[in-house]
């Protein structure tokens, strides 16, 4: 792959020296991973980063001026949700350390986080400099880019935590999935996992996804399972569903074809759906197989 040939000098490489992205999960900071096998919606991220730019090389080799601004910025992008903003934007100060801090709110998240960070020229330059020095406001100096799977075991869609007292829903039951019944309509406007704030175990488990215990793991194994299986039931249930259809991204149907490829690889829909029909209670234990609960929990 041919890479871009800039019109400007820019600093070598070792000129800035980029720390790794942290994040702080139940006040204990911990280095980056490059996927979150637990997280959920409910699970906000709250992201570090130094970068150490030594200035004055980095403006010498730019053949900028002595006292050009520059700026670190960091930028966001997900996948999942469309969504990206700014991170942060700092002027590199005089000595050259700059520190970027973000909390991104989990319902702005999904798919694949990319955190995208740049050093540019603060604003244009009018003066002396030489030629090949970059002069317009903006131009990357370097950059780098970090990547984060956010599409982990959880379901990936709202979840809100609430008192079933107050809703039409059993007092005693621990979870519910509204689901709806247009495959052509977005996943995220289709499904919604509403937790019984009362069961405690798994609410908690729920706000300590990113960083669960033991029993948290065992908690929520037992709701991505159950989830699982009422996606697979209510999509049986739906006589236009199946291998056939062709249904845009991230919509229901394309959602729940995804679902169906990734627990019954190599069977078509139809056959998924005269094994459920044909013997139940055998179905039901493929379908635990399937889903693998409690598997790699130790």
């Amino acid at each position: 792959m041919a890479h871009r040939v800039l019109p400007y000098k820019k600093p070598s490489s070792d000129a800035i020296r980029p720390d790794e992205w942290t994040m702080v999960v139940d006040g204990a900071e911990m280095s980056l991973p490059d996927h979150l096998p637990h997280w959920d919606y409910q699970t906000n991220l709250a992201l570090r980063r130094v970068v150490h730019i030594d200035l004055e090389r980095a403006l010498a080799e730019s053949t900028l001026a002595p006292g050009t601004e520059l700026v670190l910025a960091a930028v966001w992008t997900s996948t999942g949700s469309k969504l990206r903003g700014t991170l942060s934007r700092v002027v590199v100060p005089a000595n050259g350390e700059v520190e970027l801090r973000a909390d991104l709110v989990g319902a702005d998240l999904g798919g694949v986080l990319m955190l995208d960070t740049a050093l540019v020229l603060a604003r244009r330059r009018h003066g002396a400099d030489r030629p090949v020095a970059p002069r317009r406001g903006g131009s990357v100096l370097w950059s780098d880019r970090t990547q984060i799977r956010l599409q982990g075991d959880a379901p990936q869609f709202p979840i809100a935590i609430v008192d079933f007292e107050r809703t039409n829903y059993p007092g005693d039951a621990a979870w519910h999935l509204e689901i709806g019944t247009d495959l052509d309509v977005a996943t995220m406007g289709s499904l919604l996992l509403l937790v019984n704030e009362k069961k405690t175990l798994i609410a908690e488990a729920l706000q300590r996804a990113g960083s669960p215990r033991l029993q948290d793991k065992m908690a929520l194994s037992m709701l991505y399972a159950d989830v699982a299986r009422t996606m697979v039931d209510h999509a049986l249930r739906i006589g236009e569903f199946d291998d056939d259809a062709n249904y845009l991204d991230e919509t229901l149907g394309a959602t729940l074809q995804e679902l169906f490829g990734r627990l019954f690889p190599g069977r078509s829909i139809t056959d998924v759906r005269l094994a459920a029909q044909e013997s139940p209670n055998l179905f039901a234990s493929q379908l635990q197989a399937a889903v693998k609960i409690f598997e790699g929990i130790e």
